[in-house]
């Protein structure tokens, strides 16, 4: 995944000596803002919500992570957000200081974790626009994107969602009969296709970014 793909078999056995596996169940936070910083992780499957508290008191989920995604940050002694899961996740975690140590003597993983690092505060950012999307229509046009973007959506559109509808609902901001009113119309537009419990296909990939905005 995205910390262990390409590296050489020394680094790879140093991150395995470090690293334990670890499920975090859905509405389980992995850390909390203002903790200490003690671990990262790599999110091998599952999708984790990265939340800041505003000024206001007022919770906002600033950014999704999804599998291939690189979890926390480096050289910081306190968690800057709270991670939690939005799904069941699969992580490899890793404690923060023998990282850093480890990334020190292998200069390739140290690089391939700063170009993962940057791809996933990337990512992160595109959640923004996202949720500032007035109409429910919106977002949840965007986020089935999003989706299909980040799982790997086949040639024709298929894919599976990550999310249930109540984790899409917290993900966008909206009440569950709202997410689900909005996937019964996309399909009754022909815009996707759902089957059995998290099988969407896009069948009209054009016109559902046009809804997206």
């Amino acid at each position: 995944m995205a910390l262990c793909a390409g590296l050489g078999a020394d680094a790879l056995t140093a991150l395995h000596r470090i690293g334990r596996r670890r499920v975090l169940p859905a509405g389980q936070a992995l850390g909390w803002a203002g903790d200490p910083a003690t671990i990262c992780a790599n999110l091998v499957s599952g999708v984790l919500k990265v939340a800041r508290t505003e000024a206001d008191g007022r919770v906002q989920i600033v950014g999704l992570l999804y599998p291939g995604d690189f979890v926390g940050q480096l050289f910081i002694d306190r968690m800057a957000d709270t991670i939690g899961a939005l799904s069941d996740a699969d992580l490899c975690v890793y404690p923060r200081g023998a990282l850093e140590q480890t990334l020190g003597r292998h200069p390739a993983a140290r690089r391939l974790l700063l170009r993962r690092t940057l791809a996933t505060v990337s990512e992160s950012r595109r959640w923004m626009p996202m949720l500032a999307r007035a109409r429910a229509e919106a977002r949840v046009a965007a986020l089935l994107i999003d989706m299909a973007r980040r799982c790997d959506a086949d040639a024709e559109g298929r894919f599976a969602l990550p999310l249930s509808r109540g984790a899409m609902a917290e993900a966008l901001g909206l009440a569950i009969e709202t997410v689900s009113r909005c996937m019964t119309a996309f399909q009754a537009q022909g815009l996707i296709a759902l089957t059995g419990l998290r099988g969407v296909r896009l069948l009209d990939p054009a016109r559902l970014a046009a809804v997206a905005g």
